[in-house]
């Protein structure tokens, strides 16, 4: 297994302008007091540094995902609000709005530029070592599951103030991303990372309907394989948001969803009670099932599993109209966890049996939206239809960016 730490320390290693203006300003008092944290930008011009900035990429991006993961599950239907905040609200309404994105707009754009950006200045810096320094491969992987992340719930690519373009443009930038790390990953025999390079890549060649390809690459990586966004309780900003919400607060339910009527072992929850009555949400009147996925304000995400390699090689199967082989590679998805084999009988079987078998493996994982979302599209799955299916740019980005004027 391998992982993404969640840390602060991009706000350690990367420049901040509070520390230079606050030097500057208070230079005639002549006070003796020094500011041991802010680092100064030529500081990371240092082989010695790299890790820590590559840590600091997988901070960015552990908490792009980890405040997403709440309200991406009530607009993909995994979870039911229960809660008093006015834009989850929203959200379980099925309207995602440009005035209720702004934070996760900039914090999952902030967690691709670090790491893009970073991997420029680590060619730099690590000069004819950059290739076969150990920390370019999960450099590459941080980069190219933010582009991933963003491609899945954006509904337009903005790059670094540019204009609008079409959201898939961040799975052709993750699909090259994923190569690099690939290759150098098996230049350095990194297996971990060579798995986690493959499984990403998989993901988002078939996004791009690359369908063969995402099956060659889904066929070599082990069905135990699992790669993780990781968490503290160091400090706040390592926090799982979600398990914040659901551990410490009660405001979002697994009530009401079809998980509750479909019980799966994957979908792990359990009903909360007061007495003998069933304990209510934040809101006070909504009743509080409580997912028990994650336990604790520290619990990993994955980023990238062998089952759902199984599950993206069965998909590939279906959209070329063999059922048994997609079968076949869902029961031994099942297999790992272990559960019983399914049989289908058509093609429309094996698709519902897919549907239902990635919603059961990605519970609560920043996945859903983005097949049903992908499946809307295609007419295979109506569950969004008069709701919104994907992350408008944000009212912060359109007011402050003259390319989307």
């Amino acid at each position: 297994m391998t992982t993404i730490r969640s840390s602060s320390l991009r706000q350690r290693t990367m420049a901040t302008l509070s520390a230079l203006v606050l030097g500057g300003a208070m230079s005639s008092c002549k006070l003796d007091v020094t500011n041991p944290g802010p680092v100064l930008d030529s500081d990371l011009n240092t082989p010695s540094a790299m890790p820590a900035l590559v840590n600091g990429m997988g901070g960015d991006l552990s908490n792009a995902i980890g405040n997403y993961l709440t309200r991406g599950a009530l607009a993909g239907l995994e979870l039911v609000h229960s809660g008093n905040f006015a834009a989850e609200k929203q959200f379980n309404a099925g309207a995602i709005r440009p005035e209720d994105v702004g934070g996760d707009w900039a914090r999952m754009h902030t967690a691709r530029y670090v790491a893009e950006n970073g991997i420029e200045r680590m060619k730099t810096v690590l000069g004819a070592s950059f290739e076969t320094n150990a920390n370019t491969p999960r450099a590459y992987l941080y980069a190219g599951f933010a582009n991933r992340f963003l491609g899945e719930n954006v509904c337009n690519a903005v790059i670094d103030g540019g204009g609008s373009q079409p959201s898939a443009i961040h799975f052709v930038r993750a699909e090259s991303l994923f190569t690099r790390a690939l290759t150098l990953a098996r230049a350095q025999n990194t297996i971990s990372l060579v798995n986690a390079a493959l499984a990403g890549r998989a993901t988002v060649l078939a996004w791009q309907g690359k369908w063969a390809a995402a099956d060659a690459d889904a066929a070599l990586v082990p069905a135990t394989f699992r790669h993780n966004a990781l968490f503290s309780t160091n400090t706040t900003r390592e926090n799982l948001d979600l398990a914040v919400q659901t551990i410490s607060r009660r405001e979002v339910t697994v009530w009401n969803t079809v998980w509750v009527t479909d019980r799966d072992t994957r979908v792990l929850y359990d009903t909360v009670k007061t007495g003998a009555a069933i304990t209510k949400g934040q809101d006070g009147a909504t009743n509080f099932f409580r997912q028990k996925k994650y336990l604790t304000l520290g619990d990993p995400v994955a980023l990238a599993k062998g089952t759902e390699m199984l599950l993206i090689r069965a998909e590939a199967a279906l959209r070329g109209n063999d059922f048994v082989a997609a079968m076949s590679f869902i029961n031994q998805e099942r297999a790992t966890y272990p559960l019983s084999a399914l049989t289908a009988t058509s093609m429309s079987d094996a698709w519902t049996i897919l549907q239902r078998e990635r919603g059961a493996v990605l519970w609560l994982e920043g996945r859903r939206l983005w097949d049903l979302r992908r499946w809307l599209d295609e007419g295979r799955n109506l569950s969004l239809k008069g709701r919104s299916t994907c992350m408008p740019i944000s009212a912060e980005e359109a007011a402050g960016n003259m390319n989307l004027r």
